[in-house]
This record gives C-alpha cells, structure tokens and sequence, in this order.
C-alpha cells in the first residue's frame, strides 16, 4: 500500500515536472516570438493613439476600452484559429503569408515618409472628434480594422519563430503572445493619451516641483508623440525589409542576405560592440530595403487606386473629420501655455 503510494507520489511529481517544463517552454517560446514582432507592436502602439486625439477627455479611456478588446478579439478569434489550419494543412503557404505582411509595412513606411518629406498632410488619417455615439463608433471601428492588419503580421511572425512546435504548443504561445502584447500596447496607449492630463493634474498642485514635473509632461507630449510616431515608422520599414529579406533568402534567391551578411562580418568581429554593430547595420540594411521595396510598392499600387472604383473613396475614420470639431474638443484640454 505504502509502496503504491509512493508510486502515485513520484508520478504526480514526474507529471508536475513535464509541466513545470511545458510552462518554461511556452514562456520562452513566446518570449523569442514576441520580440520578433516587437517592431510591429512599437507601430502598433505609434498609431493607435491618433484614433483618441481631439476626443472629449472623459471618453479617451473608454473609447481605448472598447479597441482593446476588438483587438483581443481579433487575435483570439479570427487570426489564431487561421494560423494554426493554415500551419497544419498548408504551412508552406506562411512564407508568403509573411512576405505579404512585409510588403504592406513596406508600403506604409515608405508612404509616411514619403508623406512627410512632401509634407503633404492632406492623406493623413484623422479621427471623428463629435462628442456623438455615432462618430465614436466610426472611430473605433477604424481603429479596430487598423489592429487588425497590424495583429495580423504581428500573430504571423510569432507563428513563423515557433513553426516547430507541436500545434497545441504554437495554439498556447500564441495565445500568451496575444494577451501579452494587447495588454503591453493597449496600457502603454492609454497612459501616454492621458499623460498631458496627469501633467495638469500635478501642476494644480502646491508643490514647485510638481507643478514643474506637471509643466514638463503637458509641453512634452507633442515632442513624445511625435519621437513615437517616427521610431513607429522606423520600426516598419526595418521589420518589413528584414521580412523580405529573409524571405527571398527562404525562397533561393540568396544575394540581398549574402551582401547584408557581408557588410555585417567586418564589424561583427569588434571586441564588446561587435554584436551590436552587426544588428545596427543588419537594421539599417532592412531599413533601406523597406523603403526601396515601399516606394516601389507605392509607384504600382497609386496608380491603381486611382483607376479602381474604391479608390477615391476616404476610409471611415477620414469622412469623419471635423476641424471644428477638433477645436472645440480640444479646447476640453488646456494646452501647454495655461498650465500655471
């Protein structure tokens, strides 16, 4: 008797064991897939606080609420279960799937920067800013279509770091990977949306310092948001150049990863930088890549969206632009000058 239950122990604790490992596996299996796609998130969390700008104060949280779990929904609902059949019936086709992906932040990239070097602001993506059920809805929903494109490359690039795994341990890390970096882009958005009103707060104080540090965070913001949009822009051309990049390498055409590669080895031999000079120039390369591969992406597909009936047509984020709007609602916020 003694005997068998000391049997039964050793097997719960051989079981606790196996477990403890499939726990440590997934973990690292997420980690090592999450910082793979730690560009997309970085856009991802440059441009979702756009969709809240102008808005009534009282409704930017809420209104984040609402995009958060549209965006788990995505993740969860739609793309996982997409991934894993694709990955079990058709896993050739997510090289593909990948450099699709890459293509569009190509494109992207090179658009905003494109945009920019013009500066022509007339494409860009404004948000509804009237206090109506309405508008807000046609805001979120965009910014919940938006999501949705970028947790598609996001989710695909995870699944290609653990392609290996069995499909009930790529099912797990991506479930971990999604709720992990929801929660880690959707926190960091609603701190930095409502960072300008911590900084109000805290310059009503009595306190010097505070209302020194509350001064600082109310005039800083703009230079925040806009030092976050451009390491957003960044971010997708180097991990859309650096996905097509190995992508052609995966499909037989060697020579762009071969001439990174070689541009990398003089450096990669520096004593304690070496590591970090090869990175920075394999980044840089994939950067240089994106925005050729963008530029050319813009020269075919402009024309097209000029040709093609839906092309003329302002998304539903854009219709929903109302200067005047914006004015009164910004006026929610005393700016940077009224902070006593």
């Amino acid at each position: 008797m003694s005997g068998g239950l000391v049997a039964l122990l050793d097997d719960v604790a051989a079981l606790a064991r196996i477990a403890a490992a499939s726990v440590d596996d997934i973990a690292a299996g997420a980690a090592k897939a999450g910082a793979k796609a730690a560009g997309v998130v970085i856009d991802d969390a440059a441009v979702t606080p756009q969709y809240v700008s102008g808005a009534d104060p009282s409704r930017e949280l809420p209104m984040i609420k609402k995009i958060f779990w549209g965006s788990l929904r995505n993740k969860l609902l739609i793309i996982l279960p997409a991934l894993l059949l694709v990955s079990a019936f058709t896993p050739w086709a997510i090289p593909f799937i990948l450099m699709l992906g890459g293509t569009y932040l190509c494109y992207e990239g090179a658009e905003k920067v494109w945009h920019k070097l013009r500066k022509d602001h007339s494409d860009e993506k404004a948000p509804a800013v009237d206090r109506g059920p309405d508008a807000e809805a046609k805001v979120i929903k965009g910014a919940i279509t938006t999501d949705f494109i970028l947790s598609c490359e996001i989710m695909v690039i995870s699944m290609n770091e653990v392609a290996a795994e069995s499909i009930w341990a790529r099912a797990l890390i991506l479930v971990v990977v999604a709720l992990a970096i929801t929660v880690l882009v959707y926190g960091a958005v609603a701190l930095i949306v409502k960072m300008d009103d911590i900084g109000i707060h805290m310059a009503a104080k009595d306190s010097a310092s505070s209302q020194r540090f509350g001064e600082l965070l109310v005039k800083g913001m703009p230079a925040v948001l806009a030092a976050i949009t451009l390491v957003g822009t960044v971010a997708m051309l180097w991990v859309g150049g650096h996905i097509m990049l190995q992508g052609a390498y995966d499909l037989g055409w060697h020579a762009p990863y071969d001439v990174v590669h070689a541009l990398e080895t003089p450096v990669a031999g520096i004593p304690v930088v070496g590591s970090f000079l090869a990175w920075l120039v394999n980044t840089l390369c994939s950067a240089v890549l994106g925005i050729i591969w963008g530029l050319i992406v813009m020269a075919v597909v402009g024309p097209l969206l000029k040709v093609l009936p839906f092309g003329n047509k302002k998304s539903g984020h854009e219709e929903d632009h109302v200067p005047a709007a914006a004015a009164e609602n910004q006026s929610a916020k005393p700016d940077a000058d009224s902070v006593p």
